[in-house]
């Protein structure tokens, strides 16, 4: 029924779409849905790489059937424990009861704690090889990418790094599993938004995974969302170099809050006096509309940043909280801010957002400006000020 993919002779794509799902993890919008990518490698010996999420499973034990027919799997290879990827593993092994699970010792013990799984286990470690026949997987463990059990798997004669989340996109594959079959740009943003929200946090691991894999030679990416790289292996590795180092291009990000429109003009001001500056990319974002997950994107992107809020019962406005909580938690290093506020009766918006900005050790660039009621002439122009100031901060890092 279902005409095989093909990474390889014996390596096959069996993953599958989900373009009902709102929200990834129940957090994350998905508008173009999200791909649960697995493999079968079938050699003397067959092995599954990674499963899928569970409310998949039926069409994802088709695609496994029409490749293996009734041959048993021999190896179930769990590179990742979350259940987007591990939740058919109890049904796969109730399918398969003589399936030998593989994982590190950070994996078996998820393993039990989420299915009561505890026999017909293989630890592996830092390493290992596994021999199916003309196939060999070796075993790389990559903890905090994003979870602590967290490993890749290079399968040596095909040379493709089976890569868990790592390299990972948001948006279902439409037909095109392979980069070379469609626009690359067209996954390059979610792929984007995928990484700095899912992965974003562990900036440090994803720079030791990236040591720890620079040797292999790799012809092919297959990561557990997104498409198949082999085309732009290059291009994809070095994102990831470039976002785990918080390395950004010149623009700014202006994230505000407004419940009347007042603290709405002065972000508009400031936007405004950057494009009259020179600055081509400026991303403006209501926080009570725009997902976060869409404005951190942006942040990991550009270096300029802009943050207002009016003063909210003596706090920030609460969508510009859930923002800056999300960007202190995940710990977004090297931005330049910029601070604007707006309060009725008592002042506290400009306070916060500079606690955040040193917590997160931004540098805050030029005056921040506090506006009482509706916006006056003398603010509008501070306004103008700190426009240009973050304009002139961008340009001194021009080369």
């Amino acid at each position: 029924m279902y005409k095989p993919v093909k990474l390889t002779d014996d390596v096959f794509y069996v993953g599958v779409n989900d373009r009902r799902t709102h929200l990834f993890e129940n957090i994350w919008p998905i508008e173009r849905g999200v791909a649960y990518n697995s493999y079968v490698i079938a050699d003397e010996k067959v092995a599954l790489i990674d499963s899928v999420e569970i409310g998949q499973v039926e069409k994802y034990l088709k695609k496994i059937k029409a490749i293996i027919g009734d041959r048993p799997i021999d190896y179930l290879v769990v590179n990742h424990m979350e259940p987007d990827h591990g939740g058919s593993i109890d049904i796969i092994r109730k399918m398969y009861p003589e399936i030998q699970i593989v994982g590190n010792k950070k994996t078996l013990p998820m393993l039990e704690g989420y299915f009561g799984i505890s026999d017909n286990t293989l630890e592996i470690k830092e390493g290992d090889c596994l021999h199916l026949g003309k196939h060999t997987l070796n075993f790389y463990l990559v903890p905090m990418v994003h979870w602590p059990e967290t490993m890749v798997t290079y399968e040596s004669k095909e040379q493709i790094l089976f890569s868990a989340d790592a390299f990972g996109s948001f948006g279902t594959l439409d037909g095109a599993i392979f980069d070379d079959e469609f626009e690359f740009e067209y996954y390059r943003d979610e792929m984007r938004r995928y990484y700095s929200n899912i992965v974003g946090k562990y900036g440090s691991p994803v720079q030791k995974a990236l040591d720890k894999l620079a040797n292999l030679d790799i012809k092919m990416i297959a990561s557990t969302h997104g498409p198949i790289w082999r085309k732009y292996i290059k291009e994809v590795i070095n994102y990831y170099d470039k976002w785990s180092k918080y390395e950004t291009e010149e623009g700014v990000v202006v994230a505000y809050a407004s419940m009347y429109g007042n603290t709405e003009e002065m972000a508009e001001a400031v936007a405004r006096e950057l494009a009259e500056n020179g600055i081509k990319h400026i991303r403006v974002h209501d926080v009570s509309k725009s997902h976060a997950s869409f404005i951190i994107s942006d942040i990991f992107k550009y270096r300029g940043v802009i943050l207002a809020s009016p003063t909210y019962c003596n706090e920030l406005h609460p969508n510009m909280e859930a923002l800056t909580s999300k960007l202190v938690h995940m710990g977004v290093q090297n931005h330049y801010l910029g601070i604007l506020g707006s309060f009725s009766w008592s002042g506290a918006a400009v306070k916060k957002l500079t606690a955040i900005g040193e917590q997160l050790k931004w540098e805050i660039v030029g005056e921040s400006v506090e506006e009482k009621h509706a916006l006056k002439s003398n603010k509008y122009d501070a306004c103008l000020k700190l426009g240009t100031a973050m304009a002139d901060r961008l340009k001194q890092d021009r080369k």
